[in-house]
């Protein structure tokens, strides 16, 4: 008897056209604001601590890894604690629960440094999936929540997934 395993792992993702806007736009402050002044590395290190420095952020979404695994036959015990630390891996940015400051800042530090379209997401699950021991087939779904736009950002992906289980809805 053939078993599936349906998870959802939740994770933040930044868009990277987003970040590109929000450094563009920096960028053109700076040079508006010491088009004519000396630049020291004091006078950059005030102007970036202030409000002016940081006038646009990127955005980031919630978002969620809808997966269905189907799991190989001879598995003693289901992999579950594998299988979400694999993901979470797989992404970067798993979401946080209660934290501190601290935690918040090196939250945002791994977002900023892990800049992903729902697309990338899906190629990195699928690689990771397609390496884990007792999978014998997959498929998954990736949404990307939108803060700033009136839809979401959908990627999908399968391996090894009988056609007669394509039409099935998705959560």
């Amino acid at each position: 008897m053939q078993a599936t395993l349906d998870l959802t792992v939740g994770y933040s993702s930044t868009c990277p056209c987003s970040a590109a806007l929000s450094r563009q736009l920096i960028q053109q402050a700076f040079e508006e604001d010491f088009t004519d002044m000396p630049v020291s590395r004091q006078a950059v290190s005030a102007w970036l601590g202030s409000e002016d420095g940081i006038l646009a952020t990127p955005h980031s979404q919630r978002s969620q890894a809808h997966l269905s695994l189907r799991l190989a036959g001879d598995l003693d015990e289901l992999p579950l604690l594998a299988l979400v630390d694999a993901v979470e891996r797989s992404l970067g940015t798993a979401l946080q629960t209660a934290v501190k400051r601290i935690d918040e800042q090196a939250f945002a530090l791994a977002n900023g440094q892990n800049l992903m379209f729902c697309e990338d997401a899906a190629r990195r699950l699928h690689h990771t999936l397609r390496d884990q021991p007792g999978i014998s087939g997959f498929r998954l779904r990736v949404v990307h929540a939108e803060s700033l736009h009136a839809h979401d950002a959908v990627a999908r992906s399968e391996w090894n997934w009988a056609a007669d289980s394509a039409g099935e809805e998705w959560p």
